[in-house]
């Protein structure tokens, strides 16, 4: 609570000093033009990396693999676009760097191994939806002695990992109802 306090107040308020430190170098309206046009080049830029990851992620399914970028990657890029659309020279920055891929990759490492090490700890736990009747299953080592039989049990070890996710399903083969062929 005290983080976003702090995040809340203190970022607008350098973002303020850094702008008015600006426009006293520069004066008031190029110190407007620049914040309009990065919020319109953040805007196209957000769209156009989106737009890859977008495709990225469409072939990867058609080719019937996990994409590549994780969904954390298409996040960062919505991130960097909020960032770059708002008014700031600290949020301009930290949005460009966040639609740099290489920063992007690196950050979404980070943000993994963060996450593993939780789960791992049992400080977060997961949840894979889209189990019959919309039920949602817990993932994760934590949640395997909850989780019903068959559903979403991980793989070798209890890694726990999604991507190592395997789902026991019951089902029979049905014959599709044709019509009749007509009578010459």
């Amino acid at each position: 609570m005290a983080r976003l306090l702090l995040l809340f107040t203190l970022v607008p308020l350098v973002e303020l000093y850094l702008l008015l430190y600006v426009g006293s170098l520069i004066s008031f309206w190029p110190t407007v033009g620049i914040v309009v046009l990065t919020g319109i080049l953040g805007g196209a830029l957000a769209r156009l990396e989106g737009l890859r990851v977008l495709r990225r992620w469409q072939r990867a399914l058609a080719e019937h693999r996990v994409p590549e970028d994780g969904v954390s990657d298409g996040l960062l890029v919505l991130i960097g676009g909020v960032l770059l659309i708002t008014p700031g020279i600290l949020t301009d920055l930290s949005g460009l760097l966040l639609l740099l891929p290489p920063t992007r990759r690196w950050l979404s490492r980070q943000l993994r191994r963060r996450m593993e090490r939780a789960q791992a700890q049992g400080r977060v736990q997961s949840f894979s939806f889209g189990f019959p009747g919309g039920m949602a299953a817990p993932v994760g080592p934590a949640a395997s002695r909850r989780r019903p039989a068959g559903i979403g049990r991980p793989v070798g070890g209890g890694g726990g990992r999604a991507s190592e996710l395997v789902i026991d399903a019951v089902g029979e083969e049905v014959e599709p109802d044709l019509p009749e062929p007509a009578a010459p």
